[in-house]
This record gives C-alpha cells, structure tokens and sequence, in this order.
C-alpha cells in the first residue's frame, strides 16, 4: 500500500471517528448524561481527531531533486510538476503546504526583510496583512505552478545588506553564497511561504515542509529549533552520484541527527539513481553500484542500510504521469512510498489511536458516574419504598416529613462543598501561576539576557541549561501541588460522601511529566543548534532574539498543553460536584411527589415501585449502550468502509455510514 493509499483510509477512519463521536455527544444529551467535564473531553477528542496533522520535512542541499521528489509522490495526479523543479536552485525559502479550510485557496509570501525585526515565524503567521498574497486556481495546474515559481524568486543586495539578513558571515567564508560580477549577492526574496491548497492529501490533514540548503536553513532559527524538530518524519535527500558531501554531512549533523526513537522517524533518499543508468553497464552492473552506494551511505549517517532507499524521482514522475508500469518500478519510488506509509503513517496511527483509547476509557468513567448515582438513589427510594408496605397514613406522613428534614439539611451543604471549591481554585491558580506567560517570561529573562550581550558567547549553553533546570522544576513543583490537591480533594470529597451519601471521586491529577520531556526535546534541539556553525551568527544580538523569542512560543505551547489537561483535572472535579448535587436534589423531589402519590391513592405505593423497576431496566439498558457506544468508539478498525447502523433503545439511528 503507498503512502497515499495509506493516508486515504487514515483521512476516512478519522472522519468516521469524529461523525461517530458527534453522534455519541448527541446521544448523550438526549440522555441527560453530557455534563461540563464529559463535553470537555468529547470537544477535546473530536479536535484532537479532526486536526490531528500529519507533518513530514523533506530536507536536502540545494539540486538534490527534493521539489521534484515532492511533485512524484504528491502532486503526480496533475499530470504535470507543480512545485518548481528545474536545474539549479529552485526552493528558496522554507514552504510549507496544508490545508485550511478557512483559507482561501492562496500562496502566503513572507518578505526576507522582516529578518530584520526580531518577531518569530509564529507571531509574523498572526500578521497576514505583512504576507504578499497570491491566489491559486487549484483546477489549471498550469496557473497553480506558474504560481508557486514566486518560492524561486531571490534578490540582489549588497555584502553589507546580506550580513544583515543572515546570510553572509565575514568569519565564515566557506558558506557564504558566490558574490556577482557587479559584487551584489543573491538572496532569496521571500523568508517563508504558506501554500494553501485542498489537495486531497492535504484536506486529511498531511503538511509538506519544503526545506532550502544548508545556509537557508541555519540563518532560520526557527525552521531548525521548531518546525523540523516537530516534524512526524524528515525525508533527507541525496544525490546518487555524489553520495554524502560535506555539506549533506553538515546538515544531518547539526539538524537532523537525533537520540530519540534511534532515528527511525529519519528516512535517507538516494535520489537521481538514473545517473548511474549507464547504457555501457549490465543491469547487474547499475544495481550493484546503487547498492555499494546506499551501504555507504547508511555508514556514513550511521544509519541501518534499510532507511536508505534509492530512488529516481524524475523517472517516478514521468511513470505516473505516463502511467508507465515498468519505469515505475525502475524507479523505486513505490519503495519509498511503502517506507513512508508503514513507519510515519502506522507509528502516527498507533499514536493517536491510543491517545483516542485513553481518552475514551476517561470519558466513559465520567459519563457512567451520572449512571451510578442515578442507580444508587433509586436504590435507595426502593428501599424506602418497601419499607411503607403495609404501614398506616401517620407513619407514611411520618416519612414525608423526615424527608423534608433532610432536604433542609442538605440545602445547608452548599456552604461546605462551596469551601471545597474555594481551597481547590486557591491551590489550582498556584499552579497556574506556576505555568503562566508572565512566570514563563521571567525565566527566560536570564538567558535572553545572556544572548542579547553582544560577540561571541561563550556561556550560552550554561545558560540554557540553568533556564531549562528552572523549567523543569516549576513543572516539578506544579506536580507537587497538583498532588496536594488531589490529596485534599480525596480527603473533602470522602467527608461530603459521608455526611451525605454522596459517591464522589477525586479524580486522578494529571501526569505533568511528559510535558518535562517535550521540554527536553526542545533542550536537546536548541543545544545542537549552538555548535560551532552557528557561534558568528549567535554573535548578532537580533538573531539571537529570534532564537529567544521563537524558543518561548515553542515553550508557551507546551505550557498551554499542560495547563488544559489541569483545567479538564478541574472540571472533572467540579462536575462530580455539580452531578451529585442535581441529582440528589432532583432525588428528593421524587421522594416527596411519590408519597404524595401514595397518601392519595392507597395503589400509588405499588405503582411508584413499579415505576422504579422500570427506570432500574432503563438505567441498566442507557449503562450498556454506553459500554457499546464507547466501545466501538475505542475499538474502531482504521480501514472500515462499511456502513454503520447502531440502533439506540428507542429505535433512532446512531450512526451513519463512512464518509
């Protein structure tokens, strides 16, 4: 299966999922089961569903077919290229393509000269009017690539002009780009492009990071510390007949070599094998130099020999378009597509499938609460109902009473669970506190400090360390006091079951700790980004804002991260709270109407019991279709195109078939 093939059924199951989940949210306010934590968890994991993004960066030197290895896999069902693909340099800035919906079909340019300010990549996309735009007919594939041929276009500036755009580095030579003839340099004219297209891949959620050569990517901080740190795979392409240069090296060395998951999110294309395709050499011959070329490779990167695939992209192309089987598979690029399909797409899926099983299992726990106290209470009234059998008008009146006294004292409980709240929200905004922009802010503050000073920096990574150290142990203490809280929540909510029968549950707190792990991937990057290539950059006070300022919007979205799951801790809680009070209240209206109904009527006891028989059935028929509706949820298969028909008690459809 390819990797197209693949991403199809992962767009299909996820809409699928997200129909079935809506349906199931449907369902359950039908059946009053959709209190303020259940709904937060069904919004969570219908977005996390829906907006699940699948990213990966193709990354390479300048000429190494990554725009045309990019039209093979992608963009072969136009018939033609469309990301531009020629001889020489043709990507020249970072381009990222996606789908918004809420977004025009458009190519987003953003001038090289907002390097000269110190915003990040992040706060410049929040800035639209700064863009050049242009529209894209996404039915003439030839107006759609004359269009994106603006991601070539460069500029001519002065040594001086170029410095300042991070682009020439007087103590570094070697990788400086060639000075004209009339002494100007070139230069891209665009720092960034966003392409917006609804490819049909695109729609389901995949992104294509389109990365330009080394000095491209190292005079972009957050392209380098962000963007393809962040990336699900990174495809790095070479040349076959070049093999691995010192600029390949210098790439996978300082932005792509990584420790985590022993680089299997890291495939290596050996591209242009048609250069070996030598009229004078047996088949035989050209597949035993491609493969003495892969092996070394694979040694060189210090990579197993199977993620170095070898491909022609430009034959691949030409074999689709032409639907050319043979030249197809000559090409190899079917192998590529299978690599990308079993490794990003199948370590994507199990990833979210199990975020979603979790998520799941939680809101089924949360939902069946309503459930059980619903069931407990009518216990309880069958209890005292019972108890009536055979007993005369004062004693029945006797009862009315008695519970009338106790729904008196249970109106003063209100003042006890509200000073649970208070002491709750005193110890939740600490921890808020603790995770907030102003104390995020203040940490940093040091080592923005640091790289703001102006020459060479020699303490920068001692910096980031102390800063990370810091980072790290406020989340360490954010654990502490979440703990704290759980703590005291158990103890109230044991007090408030006991004076009132209640069933509360304090619920977990969350596991803040992956949360320090992604912020030691986000150490990890910005450390291999200060080696030596980069200290006469680090050297320029407003790169190294960048750097600063495109580090904190990496770390604010990791804090926002951990702050939602503690407000969804919080109304977890507070739900419980709020459940248990509705329904004992609405319990002591049914308590008092059923006396009434049986100092009325000397058939009303037997009927009120009757009654509760049944609503016991009905409550034990709504707590199995709960199983089987979140069941399902949890256990759907990711290819399922048959239809779907799950008939609730009272005969309603719940769901239809896949979309």
């Amino acid at each position: 299966m390819s990797f197209n093939e693949q991403f199809d059924q992962h767009g299909a199951w996820r809409r699928e999922f997200a129909l079935r989940l809506k349906l199931l949210a449907e369902w359950m306010k039908d059946h009053d089961l959709l209190d303020a934590a259940v709904e937060e968890r069904l919004h969570r994991l219908e977005t996390q569903v829906r907006s699940d993004k699948v990213m990966v960066a193709f990354v390479a030197e300048f000429s190494r077919g990554k725009s045309e290895l990019i039209n093979a896999i992608f963009f072969a069902g136009y018939g033609r290229r469309i990301m531009p693909a020629g001889a020489g340099r043709t990507t020249m800035c970072p381009t990222e393509l996606g789908y918004d919906a809420e977004v025009p079909p458009c190519l987003r340019l953003l001038p090289i000269e907002t390097r000269l300010k110190t915003q990040a990549l992040m706060e410049w996309r929040a800035v639209p009017e700064k863009w050049a735009r242009v529209d894209l007919d996404v039915n003439d594939p030839a107006q759609l690539a004359m269009a994106l041929e603006k991601v070539a276009e460069v500029r001519h500036v002065t040594k001086q002009e170029a410095t300042a755009l991070g682009f020439w580095h007087d103590e570094n030579i070697d990788d400086n780009p060639l000075v004209g003839p009339d002494g100007l340099i070139e230069v891209p004219k665009w720092r960034h492009a966003l392409i917006n297209i609804a490819h049909p891949l695109l729609k389901q959620g995949l992104v294509i990071l389109d990365t330009p050569g080394l000095n491209a990517i190292g005079a972009e901080p957050e392209l380098t510390v962000s963007l393809i740190p962040q990336a699900h795979a990174v495809v790095f392409i070479l040349a076959a007949d070049t093999g691995v240069t010192k600029s390949d090296l210098a790439i996978w060395r300082e932005h792509l070599i990584t420790e985590d998951d022993e680089n299997i999110s890291r495939l290596v294309v050996l591209n242009k094998i048609d250069t070996l395709w030598d009229a004078l050499s047996s088949p035989e011959q050209i597949e035993s130099q491609i493969q003495r070329q892969r092996h070394n490779c694979a040694e060189i990167l210090d990579l197993a020999v199977e993620q170095v695939i070898p491909v022609s992209a430009q034959k691949g192309l030409v074999a689709k378009v032409n639907r050319d089987d043979a030249l197809l598979a000559a090409s190899h690029l079917p192998d590529l597509e299978f690599a990308l399909a079993e490794g990003i797409m199948g370590k994507r899926q199990r990833i979210l499938r199990s975020a979603v099983a979790t998520g799941i299992a939680e809101l089924r726990l949360e939902a069946g609460r309503s459930i059980h106290i619903r069931r407990r209470d009518l216990a309880e009234q069958m209890d005292e109902l019972r108890g009536l059998k055979g007993k005369n008008a004062s004693v029945i009146k006797h009862m009315r009473t008695r519970i009338e006294l106790e729904q008196t004292e249970f109106d003063t409980s209100g003042a006890k669970i509200h000073a649970v709240r208070s002491v709750h929200l005193k110890l939740l905004r600490d921890v808020f506190h603790l995770l907030g922009t102003p104390t995020l802010k203040s940490e940093l503050a040091e080592l923005t400090h640091t790289l703001k000073q102006p020459g060479i920096k020699f303490g920068v990574k001692k910096a980031y360390s102390q800063t990370f150290d810091h980072l790290r142990g406020a989340l360490q203490k954010a654990q502490t006091i979440s703990g704290e809280i759980h703590t005291m929540l158990m103890a109230s909510f044991k007090q408030l079951n006991a004076e009132f029968g209640f069933s509360l549950q304090a619920p977990q707190a969350p596991d803040l700790n992956r949360f320090a792990n992604d912020l030691s991937l986000i150490e990890r990057s910005h450390l291999q980004y200060l080696g030596v290539s980069n200290v006469f950059r680090l050297s320029q006070s407003d790169f190294s804002e960048r750097l600063v300022r495109a580090l904190a919007t990496r770390l604010r979205m990791v804090y926002e991260s951990a702050l939602g799951e503690l407000e969804l801790w919080n109304k977890s809680a507070a739900s419980q709270l709020d459940a248990q009070l509705r329904e004992r209240r609405r319990n002591f209206g049914r308590r008092i109407e059923a006396i009434e109904r049986i100092q009325s009527a000397a058939s009303g006891l037997d009927e009120r019991i009757g009654e509760i028989n049944v609503q016991a059935q009905e409550l034990n028929l709504l707590d199995n279709k709960l199983t089987d509706l979140t069941s399902r949820l949890a256990g759907a298969p990711v290819n399922n195109s048959a239809n779907v028909a799950d008939v609730d008690e009272q005969g309603k459809v719940f769901a239809t078939s896949a979309a």
